[in-house]
């Protein structure tokens, strides 16, 4: 949420934003993914994907539901954890094993992940800030007091790009 007057960006608890994700998997799980993915529209609401991660500690697959948009055959997301300021744990996963899945409302891919940089990061931030759903982003980036990673998710196939 923003308060446009000021353009400060008010966060909900993080009881309520954990919360609202645990509502999410169990949505997800209850429906057999019939409900919970989605696909962005050009310049309307962000999709949501579920990304499989092996964990950097535990060797074991992590799976977590993020918004995403597209960039031609790439998906691209933020490396937020509801605005607070830590690193999400996928995103640490996917900085030691950048290889992973995501399912989507169409299937499964495999992709590999890298943060973007650069103009590349310019436009994408620009691309994402485009979709509602995160309100003022630039304000609610601000908040975290820290660089929040545009990740690009790009295909990935045996072991090379495709």
């Amino acid at each position: 949420m923003t308060n446009t007057s000021s353009g400060t960006a008010v966060v909900p608890p993080r009881w309520f934003i954990r919360s609202a994700w645990a509502v999410h998997r169990g949505l997800l799980r209850a429906t057999r993914d019939r409900v919970g993915l989605s696909r962005p529209t050009p310049g309307g609401r962000f999709g949501m994907l579920r990304l499989r991660t092996v964990g950097r500690r535990s060797g074991q697959e992590r799976a977590v539901v993020l918004g995403y948009v597209e960039d031609g055959d790439r998906l691209v997301t933020l490396a937020m954890n509801g605005w607070d300021p830590a690193e999400p744990a996928w995103w640490l996963n996917l900085q030691a094993h950048p290889e992973a899945s995501v399912d989507l409302t169409d299937g499964s891919r495999r992709v590999r992940a890298r943060e973007a940089t650069g103009d590349e990061r310019e436009r994408l931030w620009g691309a994402v800030r485009g979709h509602s759903g995160y309100g003022n982003l630039d304000a609610l980036a601000t908040r975290r007091g820290r660089p929040t990673a545009v990740v690009v998710l790009e295909p990935w196939s045996d072991g090379h790009q495709a």
